[in-house]
């Protein structure tokens, strides 16, 4: 029988050793029944990631940016030379992760299992490798847009390949006619985060997004963003209004809305009740504390700098 194509790509910029550690991790993997091929996207990097990958791991491809692609543009281009390599599977990983031994064939098999499936695997914490990590948001008009889990563990997820409304981009497997159907991520609307809108998209078209949790991946924890509250005006002005890449960027947040929300109605609701949130946070109207923080408190927190 057939090995399965499966292409990985990784979009990088300036973070060699990172891009190093990735790549030592995924000569580990279980790759039983897989034809493994590796696509490096290096936008412009200028501490010497694309020399390094290319002395250390000859196998993998360098495929290189004009400077500006952002993760969006870098995951289409790497995505694109996947599509030529014939793909049968897509996975689409941040360089900042490190892979269990089962993580890839694990998903495979899960994806191979429920047809017209996108599987994302279960995204830990390297750092408190129990923790799990932007896993499983749940759309919640009323509460203004995307809540998010809080305190899960490894143990407390479910033990079978679950449904979700949408998969973060960490670590996705795509089978090839997915994107063949839906198309690439939107770069025009999402320098950054083209994952916020690309799994809602293909969940529209009717296709399940799974977590599949024997698919473990270790990640490193995200960088805490600058304070909105510690900003000069002017910065603050160009950060909320003038660079749709940025954490903080109000369009990114709407974008995000309307693009990753069941509906365009849906998403504009929900944009108005986030702000309504802010808005009674400011005056110290707090709803009631639960294990699941709403993605709007979490932004409204950054805003007050609580």
């Amino acid at each position: 029988m057939k090995n399965l194509k499966i292409e990985i790509v990784t979009p990088v910029y300036n973070r060699r050793e990172l891009t190093l550690q990735f790549l030592r991790s995924l000569r580990r993997i279980n790759r039983d029944g897989l034809d493994v091929h590796i696509i490096v996207v290096d936008d412009g990097s200028t501490d010497g990631t694309s020399e390094a990958v290319a002395k250390d791991f000859p196998e993998v491809q360098i495929v290189s940016g004009n400077g500006n692609l952002w993760y969006t543009g870098g995951t289409n281009l790497g995505i694109k030379a996947a599509l030529e390599n014939n793909a049968d599977y897509i996975l689409c990983v941040n360089n900042d992760s490190i892979f269990e031994e089962n993580c890839l064939k694990n998903m495979v098999e899960c994806a191979e299992k429920h047809q017209r499936s996108v599987v994302g695997a279960l995204l830990l914490l390297w750092n408190e490798p129990h923790s799990v990590f932007q896993v499983s948001p749940e759309w919640k008009t009323s509460l203004g847009g995307w809540r998010h889990w809080y305190q899960q563990t490894v143990w407390s997820v479910p033990q079978k390949p679950w449904q979700v409304d949408i998969i973060v981009g960490n670590c996705v497997l795509y089978p090839a006619k997915v994107i063949r159907e839906v198309g690439l991520m939107n770069e025009k609307k999402f320098a950054q985060y083209g994952d916020a809108e690309y799994t809602p998209r293909m969940r529209r078209k009717g296709w399940k997004l799974l977590i599949e949790p024997s698919a473990k991946i270790f990640c490193k924890p995200n960088d805490v963003p600058p304070k909105l509250s510690a900003m000069p005006f002017k910065k603050l002005v160009n950060t909320l209004f003038f660079e749709p890449h940025n954490v903080h960027s109000i369009k990114r947040l709407l974008n995000m809305n309307i693009y990753g929300a069941p509906s365009k109605i849906e998403g504009l609701i929900a944009f108005v009740i986030f702000w309504g949130r802010v808005a009674l946070r400011k005056n110290k109207l707090k709803s009631k504390e639960s294990s699941e923080k709403p993605l709007s408190e979490i932004f409204a927190d950054k805003i007050l700098n609580e």
